[in-house]
């Protein structure tokens, strides 16, 4: 027995797990039923030494270490008792011990060729995988004489791999799969899993494969390598070798092809067992789809054929069972993972057959976090002893438990409960190793969103119960700012339990660490990450309230509170003005996150699908179009009979399962029609037979719920049907990524905005409510939340239904606000992306679809862009300067507007040049903070205080926005801003805006201070802001023309008049549109000899730009003679 243990112990870990377990099973029977043989019987003792010295090993396997344990429990030894012999440790002793096994002998034992390379060793993308494996013998006399031989092994090997992996590959392939696929077709006849089907397969066939390939390729490889190394070495040794040297290349090519032909040969065989996989896929597609459409239906997949047959051909041992594969069964395919030919046994055992992919799928998604979860642990090079280190094993521990399990959900929620408690008291400790910080965050996060994954226990269960957990915890990790804001944007935290509890965990302000926390939590998502924020106000209504009333009645409020409140009042004014409510304030009316915060009745699901199919059904009908009340009525007792309308609760839930199931069904649809190479329309039919079918009878209960005058009943309903399609995208989207598919989500809406706005009575009374609702939905699935879904979202906003019904049917133009927050939504998300030269082809796509629907609107609603020029303006990146012209060349649609071109027009004689346009932007707003403001109203109007002019650069640099130094929306807020007032001012005095009238004033002193003060990248800004107001005729476009008129004339610097000719000319050289103030401006500039434009330097710096002024001024001003050069022109009349 001691020499066995020895034996196993030199050959290595595996002979260990087999020979441990049978020597303690041996002595256990020897000491408890002997007398003889109990301890301390020397033999007993003399075992039991060495498997104690096994114990004490640091790299044995736990499973061995109990072994061991329960067999001196068992012969009531203590392992502190036992002495280690020490033969482990004694290198001579061990080489003694193991020398006495005899060796194979006789003559008839075959070559057994031992693999030397692991599956993954192999890099088979190309041949060059081959390079880091080739071995060369250096001490070859060959080799030792010409050195550079060696670099041609190399192409030796290459060239005969290349020569027959082809045939090889096609044939291994065609005999495996093909047995393969009749095999399996009669083991998992009655499997009704289609998971455990496809591991079989791929197991079985790879191990075919791969027997076929060696079989058929070693020696042909091996003879190949050989005559082209003889070939390639006779070829380079120029003269006929003498019979020496023909030795030497003959021992030379057959030792390095000895060498390298296992090498090639594993190359080959991974290579056919690579292709081999997807072809085993194709050909059992069917079998696949066959198994999920019946649990998809509800029934348990069944081939009755080969029932039939077992039952009546088949003995009764060898019959199959309805049901998986028996365990016996499941080995065989285990093991064809476990020995693949040509390769050496997994480091890792592969996953089980009969556990890999369960009807839930929960051990197959817990099973891949604990991989990742084990890669991260081993990739972390912390000591074991370091607190984070020893939280994530027990982590990866309690993991391994789960499995153990088989997923049961008290353990899953154990399992919770160890990832929320590590990841709060991980994250309450600063790390100085960032590293380890990352990997303990991302080791978590792992966890929990495997366990929120909705193939497991789902986002509900995972939040309610993580909402739990924090707020059951100790209030130092609880109030860790950035551990709830990783949790909140992994959607692990309910925010309506969470705004209760932070509210009431306050007290009135008596706990300042609670007040401090929220206070942070609103700073960072309610200023600093304003436009990024996973979250709204809404969310927070609770916390913001009682912080509220603490600033209002404490006697000593926290520092910074007022401001701070002051700042998200603000900010929630700007959003109202143009927006009719984010989708999260209108819990009253129904629309909100899902409040299906408790997990699904037991058989709800089944229910709900019951009723669904039966609807598709009823609607598809031919009858259903004639008596289409009669079965609406009849439909909707059915609903009422299973209790679907019962609550609200409960029609929550129906909506939600029903919309995860037709969406479930289209991504099917989509994938099996990918998978088959058809035709995707077909595909597409599909998806809207169910889609179109349940879009119906969302109508239908909208139309006939509540009284027929009722309309508060009918949009809460409609609310609450679009907060689910919003919950179920944001979920799948944050699921699938990348994988991620529209269609279902975009067939939805769209066919629900038609079918709303169909005429009729009941829907006529409720069409701005409706319209409302869908502008909500569309706002909280911008591009910036879901980017996945930016395609469709654009497509939805530009209807012709939201777009005429909302700009050109809405009463009082309630609807403009909204569509003016859709577009601000649009522009926001491009923005980023604009601000580069180089786009994606997605993102150009995207641009390109916003510049259409510009053009729509500044062709059938200019009004509306005339009147949000500003909000729009103040989010497109500088840079984007065909969008912003089209934007800035709208103009009323009563209006005519002059002719640019008219030789001597007076712009101050035209009757509209007095009137101020309508501008639905709170200006006043956008100047921040208040101190600010009040100090530009008082400069304004006494020029006081003096400092106010030398500090104003400094208030203009506190940017937020990466990528510049400046704050744009401020800058573009004061110039408006400033303008307006001078204008008030100038029309006060009874005058009009013309280069005497605004000189010499405060409002000039403040556009001169900024031409002059500000860098270049500044001034840039500040020009933009003034020519963005150079627009149709109107009161704000006379003085702004004036104004830049002004300072190029006044300028001290030929450096700003350069930016200013800049800033007009590149307006100009971009494809039509072009606004009318901007035309008339640089006409009057380049036209009048006051400004001089053509005797300055920039104007003639270089050919190509003089020759692209003189192109210009020619477009711009038509009455000219076409041959003659306008700087001659305008020269002579200077």
């Amino acid at each position: 027995m001691k020499h066995l243990l020895l034996e196993a112990y030199s050959k290595g870990a595996q002979e260990m797990l087999y020979v441990v377990p049978f020597v303690t099973k041996v002595v256990e029977a020897c000491g408890n039923k002997s007398s003889v043989f109990k301890p301390p019987n020397p033999w007993t003792m003399a075992v039991l030494g060495v498997l104690v010295e096994m114990h004490a090993l640091p790299n044995v396997k736990l499973n061995l270490k109990f072994e061991v344990e329960v067999l001196c429990k068992t012969l009531s030894v203590e392992l502190k008792d036992v002495k280690p012999k020490g033969l482990l440790s004694n290198a001579e002793k061990l080489r003694r011990f193991t020398q006495l096994s005899p060796p194979v002998e006789g003559p008839t034992a075959p070559v057994v060729h031992q693999p030397t390379f692991y599956y993954m060793d192999i890099n088979v993308t190309s041949l060059a995988g081959l390079k880091d494996h080739l071995q060369i013998n250096g001490d070859l006399a060959l080799f030792q004489a010409h050195p550079l031989l060696k670099q041609y092994v190399k192409p030796s090997v290459e060239r005969a791999v290349q020569e027959l992996i082809n045939p090889v590959v096609e044939r291994s392939i065609k005999i495996a799969v093909t047995t393969t696929e009749h095999i399996l077709k009669k083991d998992f006849a009655l499997d009704p899993e289609e998971g455990r089907m496809r591991m079989a397969a791929h197991h079985m066939v790879r191990h075919l494969t791969a027997g076929m390939a060696m079989i058929t390729c070693r020696e042909p490889l091996y003879m190949s390598i050989n005559n082209n190394l003889k070939q390639t070495f006779s070829r380079l040794l120029m003269a006929t070798p003498n019979d020496m040297q023909k030795q030497m290349i003959e021992k030379s090519a057959d030792t390095v092809a000895l060498d390298n032909t296992e090498l090639a040969c594993a190359f080959v065989q991974k290579t056919a067992m690579e292709k081999a996989v997807p072809e085993m896929d194709k050909r059992l597609a069917e079998e696949f789809e066959l198994r999920k459409m019946a649990r998809t239906e509800g029934r348990r997949y069944c081939n009755h054929l080969i029932l039939t047959y077992q039952a009546e051909r088949m003995p009764e041992p060898l019959r199959h069972k309805v049901g998986g594969v028996t365990t016996q069964q499941a080995r065989v395919y285990e093991e064809f993972a476990n020995c693949v030919p040509g390769f050496l046994p997994p480091k890792q055992p592969p996953t089980k057959i009969t556990q890999g992919y369960p009807a839930d799928e929960v051990v197959h998604i817990l099973e891949k976090c604990a991989q990742e979860l084990q890669q991260h642990l081993s990739a972390t090079a912390a000591p074991r002893s370091n607190s984070h280190m020893i939280a994530m094993h027990v982590l990866y521990d309690t993991l391994q438990q789960v499995l153990l399990m088989r997923g049961d959900a008290a353990s899953a929620l154990l399992l919770l409960q160890k990832a929320m408690e590590g990841l709060l008291e991980g994250m309450a400790q600063q790390l100085s190793d960032k590293d380890l910080a990352t990997r303990f965050r991302d080791c978590h996060l792992l966890v929990l969103k495997g366990l929120q994954d909705p193939r497991a226990y789902g986002p509900v269960w995972a939040s309610k119960h993580s909402t739990r957990i924090l707020l059951e915890s100790r209030e130092e990790i609880k109030f860790n700012v950035e551990a709830v804001v990783l949790l909140i944007r992994a959607q692990l935290v309910t925010m309506r339990e969470f705004d209760i509890h932070m509210a009431q965990a306050m007290e009135n302000g008596l706990n300042f660490a609670a007040v401090t926390f929220c206070m942070r939590l609103a700073r960072l998502y309610f200023i600093e990450e304003k436009q990024d924020c996973p979250i709204s106000q809404g969310d927070l209504y609770h916390v913001l309230d009682t912080l509220a009333r603490l600033a209002a009645n404490a006697r000593h409020p926290p520092e910074g509170l007022t401001s701070l409140l002051e700042v998200v009042r603000i900010g929630r004014e700007q959003m109202e003005m143009g927006y009719a409510g984010d989708i999260r304030l209108l819990s009253t009316t129904g629309v909100g996150p899902t409040p299906a915060d408790f997990d699904d009745p037991p058989g709800l699901h089944e229910k709900v699908e019951y009723l669904l199919t039966e609807w598709v059904r009823l609607y598809h009908q031919p009858i259903s179009s004639r008596d289409s009340e009669k079965l609406y009525a009849a439909y909707l007792g059915k609903l009422h009979q299973h209790g679907m309308l019962k609550s609200d609760d409960l029609i929550s839930r129906f909506f939600r399962i029903s919309t995860e199931m037709c969406v479930e069904l289209c991504y099917r649809n989509l994938n099996l029609s990918e998978h088959r190479m058809n035709n995707p329309a077909l595909a597409r039919a599909k998806c809207y037979h169910t889609m179109d079918a349940y879009v119906k009878l969302i109508v239908v209960l909208v139309k006939h719920s509540g009284d027929p005058t009722n309309t508060v009943t009918k949009i809460n309903l409609l609310n609450k049907v679009l907060s689910t399609v919003v919950h179920v995208l944001a979920q799948d989207h944050e699921v699938r990524r990348t994988e991620f598919q529209q269609l279902p989500y975009h067939r939805l809406l769209v066919m629900l905005l038609q079918e709303l706005n169909v005429p009729d009575p009941i829907f006529d009374s409720i069409n701005f409510q409706v319209l409302q609702s869908f502008s909500n939905t569309f706002h909280n699935l911008r591009p910036a939340r879901a980017p996945g879904f930016a395609f469709a979202w654009l497509e939805l906003t530009s209807h012709r239904t939201m777009i005429g019904k909302l700009l050109g049917s809405s009463p009082q133009q309630k609807g403009w606000g909204l569509y003016q927050q859709l577009l601000l939504d649009l522009f926001r998300f491009l923005a980023p992306f604009l601000r580069n030269a180089e786009l994606a082809k997605s993102t150009q796509l995207l641009y390109r679809g916003t510049l259409r629907l510009l053009l729509v609107l500044l062709h059938d609603f200019p009004e509306f862009l005339c009147d949000y020029h500003f909000s729009f303006c103040d989010v497109i990146p500088p840079n984007c300067i065909q969008m912003r012209n089209l934007i800035l060349s709208a103009f009323p649609r009563n209006m005519r507007l002059p002719d640019p071109f008219t030789p001597n027009l007076k712009v101050d004689l035209l009757t509209d040049i007095t009137h101020a346009p309508r501008i639905l932007t709170n200006i006043s707003a956008a100047i921040q903070p208040g101190t600010f403001k009040k100090d530009l109203d008082s400069y304004i109007k006494t020029r006081a205080p003096v400092t106010f002019l030398s500090e104003l650069r400094t208030h203009l640099q506190t940017s937020i926005e990466p990528g510049t130094r400046y704050n744009v929306s401020l800058m573009n807020a004061l110039v408006l801003y400033v303008g307006m007032q001078a204008i008030t001012y100038i029309h006060s005095r009874s005058g009009t805006p013309s280069s005497s009238t605004i000189t010499h004033s405060s409002h000039m002193d403040i556009f001169q201070n900024l031409a002059v003060d500000l860098d270049t990248e500044g001034r840039y800004l500040f020009l933009n802001a003034v020519a963005n107001q150079l627009r149709y005729p109107n009161s704000h476009t006379h003085y702004f023309s004036c104004v830049l008129l002004y300072l190029f004339a006044e300028a001290n610097s030929e450096a700003i008049q350069e930016q200013i000719t800049r800033v007009l000319l590149e307006r100009l050289i971009v494809n039509r549109p072009h606004p009318w103030g901007l035309l008339i401006t640089f006409i009057e500039l380049i036209r009048n000899h006051t400004y001089k434009f053509w005797n300055h330097q920039f104007v003639h710096c270089a050919p190509e730009i003089e020759k692209l002024f003189e192109s210009v001024a020619r477009s711009c001003m038509q009455q000219k003679q076409a041959g003659q050069p306008l700087a001659r022109e305008e020269t002579a009349e200077a």
